[in-house]
């Protein structure tokens, strides 16, 4: 932020928008250094206002951490349901876009990524992140339920969301954490999900 932005931003403070303001200093720092590099003081200096401005609106560090954490599940959850309207609501193509915009999210935020899924475990125990964690869970449920009544699966929506996030998650691990480049290299992440999500989508033979 420049001199010049850090005196917009002041003059916006009336407007009430200084918690605005220093909690997207937040994310954009935790996005960009990591959880383990943030500091209140760092998203002051961002913000262009004092130290003591943070506690006029959040009660500590971890409050401001876990409010980051609730705006990236809300940001995924975003990102995830405009790959699904342009694919298709309740479709293979849909679903297998969702997967894919999951993977996209966690590798253009892989700090953040880490931080949403358990680096800092006291945030996930705290109700809002918890809510807005299921939330965008709930967005898979939603879609995988509209693909089994379409097409007569008969399994359990949730149980098959589980096995599709399972799959999901880890392969976004796996990726940013770059064990896919020591063990498969030329691997087509984005072409696995798409064979792979149909066979997640059925029902297993009993």
């Amino acid at each position: 932020m420049t001199s010049g932005d850090a005196v917009k931003a002041k003059a916006n403070y009336h407007h009430g928008d200084l918690r605005e303001t220093l909690l997207q200093a937040s994310y954009d720092l935790v996005a960009e250094k990591g959880a383990e590099n943030f500091s209140l003081a760092d998203a002051c200096r961002l913000a262009g206002v004092s130290t003591a401005a943070p506690y006029k609106h959040f009660r500590d560090r971890d409050e401001v951490l876990a409010l980051v954490v609730q705006r990236g599940f809300d940001e995924m959850s975003e990102l995830s349901m405009a790959a699904v309207e342009k694919a298709g609501v309740g479709t293979l193509a849909g679903i297998s876009a969702m997967g894919k915009a999951y993977v996209q999210f966690a590798v253009e935020n892989q700090r953040l990524f880490r931080l949403m899924f358990g680096q800092h475990p006291v945030l996930k125990r705290q109700e809002g992140v918890m809510d807005e964690g299921m939330c965008c869970f709930s967005r898979v449920i939603e879609q995988v339920a509209i693909y089994c009544e379409r097409n007569s699966v008969a399994g359990d929506p949730t149980n098959i969301a589980v096995r599709l996030w399972t799959f999901v998650h880890g392969a976004s691990s796996l990726l940013i954490d770059e064990d896919y480049a020591v063990v498969t290299p030329e691997l087509d992440v984005a072409a696995m999900l798409e064979e792979t999500t149909p066979l997640l989508l059925s029902t297993p033979s009993s």
